[in-house]
C-alpha cells in the first residue's frame, strides 16, 4: 500500500558528494518521522539521520557536519545530502518513514529497498 523508493546511490571518490532521495507513494495520508539508515557489509543497520514532521533533525555522530537531511512534505520526499564522503561511508542506504494510511489509523513504519553508496579511496 505504501512504497518508498530511494535513488541517488553511486560510486564516488573520497571527499566527494552525493544526494540521496526517497519518495513515498501509494496510500499515504500523512508522514511523521523520516529516517535514513545504512548497512555496511558484515555490520548491523544503523541510523544515520532523522527528520520529524516539523523539521527537527538528528544525526549520528559519525556524519555530523558532513550530512544534511531535509524533506519536501508536499512531495512526500526525504533527501540526504552527503559531503566529504569517506571510505567508511560505503553502505547500502535505506529510508524509513512513519506513515498513516488512514486519518484514524496508527503510524506504521515502511522501508525502501535501499540504494548502494560506494566511496573509493
Amino acid at each position: 500500500q505504501v512504497q518508498l523508493v530511494e535513488s541517488g546511490g553511486d560510486l564516488v571518490q573520497a571527499g566527494g558528494s552525493l544526494r540521496l532521495s526517497c519518495a513515498a507513494s501509494g496510500s499515504v495520508v500523512s508522514i511523521n518521522t523520516m529516517d535514513w539508515y545504512r548497512q555496511a557489509p558484515g555490520k548491523q543497520r544503523e541510523l544515520v539521520a532523522s527528520i520529524t514532521h516539523d523539521g527537527s533533525t538528528h544525526y549520528a555522530d559519525s556524519v555530523k557536519g558532513r550530512f544534511t537531511i531535509s524533506r519536501d512534505s508536499a512531495k512526500n520526499t526525504v533527501y540526504l545530502q552527503m559531503s566529504s564522503l569517506k571510505v567508511e561511508d560505503t553502505a547500502v542506504y535505506y529510508c524509513k518513514a512513519e506513515v498513516k494510511t488512514t486519518s484514524w489509523g496508527n503510524w506504521h513504519g515502511y522501508w525502501g529497498q535501499g540504494t548502494q553508496v560506494t566511496v573509493s579511496s
